[in-house]
């Protein structure tokens, strides 16, 4: 497999006039780090809410929720001719889906040619479910790029580690995840899940959130966090297993150069071997007492 030059965008949530102007950002950034020779570029969970106060809703988490999904198929025409304008695989985000069953929050992942794949997230904040209602979407899969199999984790998920491991057991050696979080805490536990979810699997995870303030949205009124690329903490890597993250709270793409051999080596020949010592199974755990 080749060397990945891995984009990963600290997105800005902004006031849009239009569906034009977030189809006009989009390009922007996008183009930025296609000029930078990036290969895949990834954006953060639910970026393209900003345009919900530009189609009418106000002050209303669910009026937002049902402006946006109204115009989906807009919004992902708008992700799916910037991957092509600019030859790059994209991960422009999620987005939320209606379907037969429910609202689902869908991560496409956006081919050069345009064609697209979705990974849907599978456990739901308690805003998502009880403040929109969105349902569980689909399992965990793994999806194949000229860079070999990579998963895609949404926020929340990346706290369960059965479902990276199970991406990590079907091949991905690098998890990207989206995120969107409104506090430093939030933040936080993505960021912890995320180094142990790369310390575990020895694998490359990549933290994309949101970014910045919008009291005009009920949905995006607050994003914090920085994006950041974890890895091994082995021989190596570097001794924190942080291989690159960007300044807190500042729109910025951030840069890294991946290469999936690493973590073979590591993976047999490491102080530890975390990915090939993996229990097959929950052990059980029996109630016991002093005698």
């Amino acid at each position: 497999m080749s060397i990945l030059r891995l984009a990963m965008l600290q997105y800005p949530i902004e006031q849009l006039a239009d569906l034009d102007a977030y189809a006009a950002k989009l390009d922007r950034w996008v183009g930025a780090a296609a000029a930078s020779g990036a290969g895949l570029l990834v954006m953060p969970e639910y970026a393209c809410m900003e345009v919900a106060h530009a189609l009418g809703a106000r002050d209303d988490a669910r009026a937002e929720l049902n402006a946006v999904c109204e115009r989906t198929a807009e919004l992902v025409t708008a992700m799916r001719d910037a991957a092509m304008r600019h030859g790059v695989w994209l991960l422009p985000g999620t987005l939320p889906v209606r379907t037969a069953d429910g609202v689902r929050n869908r991560a496409p992942l956006i081919a050069p040619d345009g064609r697209i794949a979705y990974q849907e997230k599978r456990v739901m904040t308690r805003f998502e479910r009880e403040s929109w209602g969105v349902v569980a979407g689909r399992d965990p899969a793994v999806f194949l790029t000229p860079w070999g199999r990579i998963g895609i984790s949404i926020c929340y998920d990346l706290e369960f580690p059965t479902l990276v491991r199970a991406q990590v057991e079907a091949g991905a050696w690098l998890i990207v995840a989206p995120s969107c979080t409104d506090s430093m805490a939030g933040f936080n536990r993505i960021r912890l899940a995320a180094r142990a979810r790369a310390m575990e699997n020895q694998c490359f995870v990549a933290v994309v959130p949101t970014i910045g303030n919008a009291p005009w949205s009920a949905t995006l009124n607050t994003n914090r966090g920085y994006a950041a690329l974890f890895g091994p903490v082995d021989d190596g890597f570097p001794e924190d297993g942080i291989l690159a993250r960007g300044a807190l709270d500042e729109p910025q793409w951030i840069f890294v150069d991946l290469d999936p051999a690493r973590l073979d080596t590591v993976r047999w020949n490491g102080a530890v071997r975390n990915h090939l010592d993996w229990p097959p199974a929950p052990p059980r755990c029996p109630v016991l007492e002093p005698s």
